[in-house]
């Protein structure tokens, strides 16, 4: 194995063995990231193993996994968050050094403390080939929209601000409340990080949309509205979750007519943002109202399909439905091979770091519930999975507030907000 100093920071290495990790200890190191995809040839250690290793040696562990074809900015991300993180040098390694030396070179670029014409002589200084760095660096530029995910850890969700580069108008895309059980207490964490954004790039927000009525969290689109005043959007079907769920609550009175959005979306229906078209594709399956949103090449297609490694959403909640989304998850993949796919949720499989960007021809390639599946199969599949799936354990917090565009219940007489949890209601739940 052969050590590359990249920085006092940063070092770069091809693939090292479990037996290396405590002399890199010794060396000084005090982190690895490790960038190699686990089963990329035979022999190699793997992610579990590593981090073993790292724990042992009294080093930090990071799991960033790309292939030079597929980077994104997500994974770009991780790898700087990791080598912030890291308490002190960073071996950062793959097979042979040139995608950690990649992740970090593009890192550098998109953050302003180097300049693309630079890559290739920086590259060539520490012996590296980054032509794919330039490569990348060159697509990315074109790209139409500009995407931002912000990824919520306690639920996994990721919320998106999707921008027109030629006028700067933007929308946000399933912005998260928090919310914690235990305590019953809100905060507006994540949602204030959009709007620092949204306000560090001079954005102005157009729109505030929500694929569906969430399960996990709740919806910080009110909390946005009066913050941007931008309009609120969501399906057209959400009617139908609205009528199933108000029985739930048993909450007779409540309008289930849509009205606590500005805006409700048809399958077919096209909008603006800033010059770009937008189309919304009906996508349920997963909920009965759910859509996804087409934007340029960008596709927003919430909890239909995760990551190629994490297969697909669940189609278990009241209404849900696997043939239908097998129906949905087959429109989505009728897109372009190189349409860019932005996942609503990630679980982080393995430990890696979050990811939530693929694209059509990486998901018909390489997600087991897709490649190789057709109709029935994926629904056998699907079906016998969901039988040993828990509940979300927010769901019956969430959608009341979330059938109500993401408004809290209103304070009762003593000033304080109650939320309504009925009991039994959904038979047969798995426990977890």
């Amino acid at each position: 194995m052969k050590i590359v100093e990249i920085s006092e920071k940063l070092s770069v290495a091809g693939q090292p063995a479990l037996a290396d990790f405590k002399p890199l200890a010794a060396q000084g190191f005090k982190a690895i990231v490790n960038d190699r995809p686990d089963g990329e040839e035979p022999g190699q250690p793997g992610s579990a193993a590593e981090r073993q290793a790292a724990a042992e040696a009294g080093m930090a562990y990071s799991f960033v996994p790309v292939t030079g074809a597929t980077i994104t900015r997500s994974d770009v991300e991780a790898f700087q968050a990791a080598l912030a993180a890291a308490p002190g040098p960073v071996l950062a390694h793959c097979k042979g050094g040139t995608r950690a030396l990649t992740l970090h070179v593009l890192g550098e670029v998109l953050d302003g403390r180097m300049r693309a014409e630079e890559v290739p002589g920086f590259g060539a200084r520490f012996g590296f080939d980054l032509a794919g760095a330039n490569a990348w660096l060159d697509r990315e530029s074109g790209r139409s929209p500009q995407v931002k995910g912000f990824y919520e850890p306690r639920s996994g969700s990721v919320q998106y601000v999707v921008s027109d580069p030629a006028t700067r108008r933007c929308a946000i895309i399933d912005p998260v409340l928090d919310y914690d059980e235990k305590s019953g207490a809100t905060a507006t964490t994540s949602a204030d990080a959009i709007l620092a954004y949204v306000a560090e790039q001079g954005l102005t927000v157009e729109w505030i949309l929500d694929t569906h009525p969430h399960a996990d969290h709740f919806s910080a689109a009110a909390y946005l509205k009066a913050k941007t005043g931008a309009p609120t959007a969501i399906g057209a079907e959400v009617v139908a979750v609205q009528r199933l769920w108000k029985d739930f609550y048993n909450w007779p009175d409540f309008a289930a007519d849509a009205s606590q959005w500005d805006r409700v979306f048809a399958g077919g229906e096209r909008f603006k943002l800033g010059s770009l078209d937008v189309s919304v594709l009906f996508s349920p399956g997963h909920t009965l109202a759910s859509v996804s949103y087409l934007i340029g090449d960008a596709a927003f297609i919430h909890d239909t399909l995760f990551m190629p490694d994490s297969g697909t959403a669940r189609a278990d909640f009241p209404g849900g439905s696997a043939k239908a989304l097998w129906a949905s998850i087959e429109e989505i993949l009728a897109l372009p091979d190189e349409t860019r796919l932005f996942t609503g949720h990630d679980y982080r499989p393995g430990g890696r770091a979050a990811r939530w960007e693929s694209t059509v021809g990486e998901q018909k390639r390489a997600n087991p519930h897709v490649a190789g599946q057709d109709e029935a199969s994926f629904v056998a599949l699907r079906q016998a999975r969901d039988r040993t799936l828990p509940m979300p354990k927010l769901i019956l917090h969430a959608l009341q507030v979330n059938i109500n565009g993401g408004r809290l219940p209103e304070p009762e007489a003593n000033g304080r907000r109650y939320l309504k949890v009925p009991l039994d209601a959904l038979p047969g739940a798995v426990w977890g």
